[in-house]
């Protein structure tokens, strides 16, 4: 499996970095398969840190080996149980079990104002999960344990004219 990580930097040598903001799927170092979306959130990490330069990581994980040997936590749709948990996350009240590797659903910015609506309690659940479906909703594998880091594999970077 090939994933990608948007940045400001290049990150050749992923750690985990304690973040100062409660995220989707809680503390981890945050990938995609998705390179178009890698490169959308290098612009915006790049314009909010107003420091670097737009960069996207490339890095190979057997996955089969990786996800064998790991706890794997993976939601295959915006879901209920997705949407406890990232609630929960983005409030920072999730205090369940850790696992090595999380994969699901981003809650990118297309998705943010119906989950903004639905945390402020303008949106019950149902109505939350109903305007879901017709999101396009970009996946995310967060590794989230030095025991998940050690599976992936740098590769290189998306060439800047790609950017």
């Amino acid at each position: 499996m090939i994933l990608y990580h948007g940045s400001n930097v290049i990150v050749s040598k992923p750690k985990l970095i304690e973040q100062n903001r409660f995220l989707d799927f809680g503390f981890g170092f945050y990938t995609t398969t998705n390179k178009a979306q890698a490169i959308g959130f290098a612009g915006k990490v790049t314009k909010r840190r107003k420091d670097g330069e737009k960069a996207v990581s490339i890095y190979e994980i057997d996955e089969i080996r990786a996800f064998e040997e790991c706890s794997v936590l993976h939601f295959d749709s915006a879901n209920e149980a997705w949407l406890d948990f990232v609630s929960e996350n983005r409030s920072g009240n999730y205090t369940g079990k850790s696992y090595d590797f999380i994969f699901g659903p981003v809650a990118n910015d297309d998705v943010y104002t119906t989950f903004t609506l639905y945390s402020a309690g303008v949106l019950t659940k149902e109505q939350t999960l109903e305007a879901l479906k017709i999101k396009k909703l970009y996946n995310q594998l967060v590794l989230s344990s030095e025991k998940a880091l050690s599976y992936l594999k740098f590769i290189g970077t998306v060439p800047q004219e790609e950017l």
